[in-house]
């Protein structure tokens, strides 16, 4: 993707975009704290802040991360400029367009990481020319300012309990066997969802197989579960940890290729539209819905208040300390993800305006139970 560097004007007045930084602990000007130019900016003159998100397989980055923050960033600073890119799953790509967002003189970097140790190059980079990062997302490694994700623990938890809750109801037995297919092993969030889903599924059910998935690729897990289905057999396996939608696509083509038609429980994450379909469909048990639009407003406060020289405090958010892979500590907010069934469809993606019953109720999905009772209410 080409970069945009766009003036972003926002609806809201510039008084009420003081207003919303002083309710986070950002004022409209400062002293102190680092920018680009050694120098502090202000919310009344604006300044540069440059977006890196890291893939496009993955649904949410283009079609939400993106539009929320830039909508939250006119809203607190209406005069700011954003820089943005997309590294679509390439490291390389991804340094070199922050070194060129430095170049272009960027006085903020929110980074959400390719790979979180190399990430660490960028970090440092900036920080050598005075410019604070945002890890938003994924920790970078490097020592970042501010980190603001979900509680990715939590997401493996949240993805084994269901799964568990699903076989249950299925009746597995204590013997059940399922397969395991983790995300991208540069990601380090996806390292705390494995871990997550092993605290729970250990012990409880017997794992088959398991594998980590490079890049998050569907394509891979599609062949992961081809190679686990030949290894175990496709009436053996109880039920599958897929750790995002992407894969659980990937994962259902397998098992129909293999003649499956009645699925096993299927886990997933990010509540993608398709994987939200597969889940009325029963094609799919449960996704993980995480609120992306607060992410995405939390990253701007942390931006405009590293920008400003003012530290973040939180708000109405409260601020834990996590550490890097490198051992730096970091002030971060982590939210709650939340499980999402066929019948709680309603009252988290609808509920929240993430998506309407229209889009959701296509015309391969107009049969199911959701998009039925839906039309008649």
């Amino acid at each position: 993707m080409k970069s945009k560097n766009t003036m972003l004007r926002g609806a809201a007045a510039g008084a009420a975009a003081v207003l919303a930084l002083l309710a986070t602990g950002c004022g409209a000007t400062t002293t102190g704290g680092g920018t680009g130019d050694g120098e502090t900016h202000s919310v009344d003159e604006g300044f540069s802040v440059g977006l890196l998100l890291p893939e496009s397989k993955t649904a949410r980055y283009d079609k939400f991360d993106k539009p929320y923050f830039e909508e939250a960033l006119a809203e607190r600073c209406e005069k700011c400029d954003l820089l943005y890119q997309n590294a679509d799953q390439q490291t390389s790509k991804q340094q070199s367009q922050a070194e060129a967002m430095l170049t272009d003189g960027v006085d903020v970097l929110v980074l959400d990481a390719v790979d979180s140790e190399a990430a660490a190059g960028i970090v440092k980079n900036a920080q050598s020319q005075g410019v604070p990062v945002v890890a938003y997302d994924r920790l970078a490694e490097g020592g970042v300012d501010y980190y603001v994700s979900f509680d990715n623990k939590e997401v493996g938890r949240v993805q084994g309990r269901a799964l568990l809750e699903a076989l249950d109801k299925e009746k597995a037995g204590d013997d059940a066997e399922i397969v395991m297919i983790n995300g991208a092993p540069t990601d380090p969030n996806a390292g705390d969802f494995k871990a997550g889903a092993h605290e729970v599924l250990d012990g409880q059910v017997e794992i088959g197989q398991e594998f980590d998935t490079p890049d998050w690729s569907p394509d891979r897990a599609q062949t992961q579960m081809e190679q686990a289905i030949t290894s175990i057999g496709a009436d053996d396996i109880a039920g599958v940890y897929s750790a995002n939608d992407g894969m659980a696509a990937g994962i259902v083509a397998a098992l129909k290729s293999a003649g499956v038609d009645d699925l096993p429980p299927i886990t997933g994450q990010d509540a993608e539209l398709a994987g939200i379909q597969r889940v009325i469909a029963g094609e799919q048990y449960m996704t993980v819905y995480k609120s992306i639009r607060p992410e995405a407003e939390i990253a701007a406060d942390m931006a405009v208040a590293a920008a400003t020289g003012e530290e973040y405090d939180g708000g109405e958010h409260s601020i834990s300390k996590v550490e890097d892979g490198s051992g730096e500590e970091v002030s971060a907010v982590l939210l709650e993800p939340v499980s999402v069934t066929a019948d709680q469809v309603e009252e988290t993606v609808v509920s929240d305006g993430f998506y309407t019953v229209e889009e959701i109720c296509t015309k391969d999905y107009a049969d199911t139970d959701f998009c039925t009772e839906m039309s008649e209410s």
